[in-house]
């Protein structure tokens, strides 16, 4: 299991860590206007995702706006940024910073995607910052959890992960 701190200190995260190569694990989160969102609505499509523990914070948001930028450049691919924030939050948060190319989802109700990625903190009912790339046909090409919650994960390889994916 990945190993992080929030901040420097440790926490406990539930499920199961995925990995490159492993099939993508099958979610069920909530969107903007609380219809249900799974893996399989995307299939056929490579899947950037962007885990963040809340949109309102400022590493959060930076990441939501440096996914959000880069997704404006990459084709066949849909990015999607998960949190346990409400959609009502996620919704407001989106329309304030102009985000247009990222769906923002919630994993508020179930932690159906924290628990089936590995990135639930337990302590927190947050989750830990993490990335993962899927390709087309629902294998982890590429998977990031970044060791300290409060830390940046690294844009370029998981951009050039979802460039290389098909």
């Amino acid at each position: 299991m990945a190993s992080i701190t929030f901040k420097g200190n440790p926490v406990t995260l539930l499920g199961n860590e995925v990995k490159a190569g492993d099939q993508a694990p099958e979610f069920k989160v909530l969107a903007n206007d609380l219809s249900e969102v799974t893996l399989a609505d995307s299939k056929g499509q490579v899947r950037l995702i962007s885990v963040v523990p809340s949109i309102d914070t400022g590493v959060c948001d930076a990441q939501t706006r440096r996914f959000n930028e880069e997704a404006s450049k990459l084709d066949n691919v849909k990015v999607l940024t998960v949190s346990v924030d409400l959609p009502f939050a996620q919704k407001r948060w989106c329309a304030a910073a102009g985000i247009e190319n990222v769906q923002t989802v919630s994993d508020h109700r179930d932690l159906s995607f924290g628990e089936a990625y590995g990135v639930a903190i337990k302590e927190l009912r947050l989750l830990a910052r993490a990335v993962f790339v899927v390709d087309s046909n629902d294998k982890v090409v590429y998977a990031q959890y970044v060791s300290e919650a409060t830390d940046h994960p690294d844009y370029e390889a998981a951009v050039e992960a979802a460039r290389q994916a098909e």
